[in-house]
């Protein structure tokens, strides 16, 4: 048996189950044949534009937008049906708790329909709040952009850069990009900052560099006082597509590193520069991508070379399980790093000052803001675009802020 049929059945097993928890949802609430049968056709449409738009697309053109679009209605359609079941799974098994104690009591049990009405109307009434989300997550979330700004103190920062401010971006993902003024609002909002630096920390386009070709335009017009500078992320070396020829991989790359000459950024590529004010400097550093179990391209090392130990030292690496692993605890002092990667999943609950969740956090220990360890800091940004579902809910696009301060 093929190692795919028994994930595919229990797949299966899941979604029949949702669907007949959420039909008797609907069921128990509603008489009406048509919106019952109206419910069961949406999600028959909904599972059947996914399929024949997972197996019918041509991966050689990378993660298209309507992959994108077919992936978010699934998303939409489905995580509140994972409510609905939830809830009426628990009200059953509270039902098979009250059934056993009678029998064993010999007591009559109370017929409980009036209660399976109000339990349906609970569970539809709290599934409408996630598919209010998505619906909102889809159409505007993804261009709801957050300046998030941060004041850091270190004592060992230079004099002449008290007050000095940088801006981070992140993960742009130009392939999944469909509105022009969107993004423009984007980029306006981003040089309204008027930071002294601009760092961009990977993930330009999704796979292909022909995917910037209509946003070069826009992105050529991100200011800076004092330079911009970049890297690469992991979905900049082409790795999650099907190409023809190895070849081809290899000019694509080399055109991705080029896209960033033309909108005026300098990319590091385990390299670093020295930022200098009033006779006094700051190393900057960047590194290609390193993330833990895939893709360690990026040598700390060899961008560290020239580097001094008692330099005031800004890291650039996207993924931020590497300040994790290789970066928190180095003891050449990596000041501040500045990561993106995880969009924060692009979906969670955020209440600034109080409470932060996402699925992320089960995978990445730093996975959306400033963290701080052994006096050492770095910031995960939450992406300034999009990638796998065509929208934001609770995780917002981020335009990241940081004035350094000396202690």
């Amino acid at each position: 048996m093929p190692r795919w049929v028994f994930p595919l059945i229990i797949l299966t097993v899941v979604v029949v189950l949702v669907e007949f928890y959420t039909f008797q949802a609907f069921k128990s609430v509603s008489k009406s044949k048509i919106i019952r049968f109206s419910f069961l056709l949406v999600s028959l449409a909904v599972y059947i534009n996914f399929f024949i738009t997972v197996f019918t697309y041509d991966r050689s053109n990378g993660q298209t937008p309507q992959f994108q679009m077919a992936m978010g209605l699934l998303l939409t359609v489905s995580i509140p049906k994972l409510v609905v079941i939830i809830v009426l799974f628990g009200e059953d098994v509270y039902r098979w708790i009250v059934k056993l104690i009678s029998a064993i009591s010999s007591n009559e049990t109370q017929p409980l329909a009036g209660r399976r009405k109000f339990i349906s109307q609970l569970a539809l009434g709290l599934a409408a709040i996630p598919f209010a989300s998505f619906i909102y997550g889809i159409i505007q979330g993804k261009y709801n952009y957050k300046v998030l700004k941060y004041q850091l103190s270190f004592k060992d920062l230079p004099d002449a850069f008290d007050g000095y401010t940088i801006t981070q971006i992140s993960d742009i993902h130009s392939g999944s990009f469909t509105n022009k003024e969107k993004i423009q609002y984007g980029v306006d909002l981003i040089n309204q900052q008027k930071s002294n630096l601009m760092l961009f920390t990977g993930d330009i386009v999704n796979n292909k560099a022909d995917e910037m070709d209509n946003w070069i335009d826009v992105f050529a017009q991100l200011e800076a006082k004092e330079g911009k500078y970049a890297i690469l992320g992991n979905h900049d070396y082409g790795d999650y597509m099907k190409w023809e020829k190895p070849e081809d991989k290899v000019n694509n790359f080399k055109a991705v590193k080029d896209i960033h000459k033309k909108i005026g950024f300098d990319l590091l590529l385990d390299e670093h520069r020295y930022i200098e004010k009033d006779g006094q400097r700051i190393a900057l550093l960047g590194v290609e991508n390193w993330g833990k179990g895939f893709n360690q391209a990026g040598d700390l090392e060899k961008a560290s070379s020239g580097v001094q130990k008692e330099d005031f030292k800004i890291l650039m690496t996207h993924d931020p399980s590497h300040w994790e692993y290789k970066v928190k605890e180095n003891d050449f002092n990596y000041h501040l790093t500045l990561s993106g990667h995880t969009h924060g999943l692009q979906m969670g609950i955020e209440i600034p000052g109080f409470f932060k969740w996402s699925p992320s956090k089960y995978v990445y220990k730093q996975w959306a803001g400033l963290y701080e360890e052994f006096g050492r800091y770095i910031n995960v940004n939450r992406g300034f675009g999009y990638h796998a579902f065509p929208g934001r809910v609770g995780i917002w696009p981020e335009i990241t802020v940081i004035e350094l301060k000396k202690a």
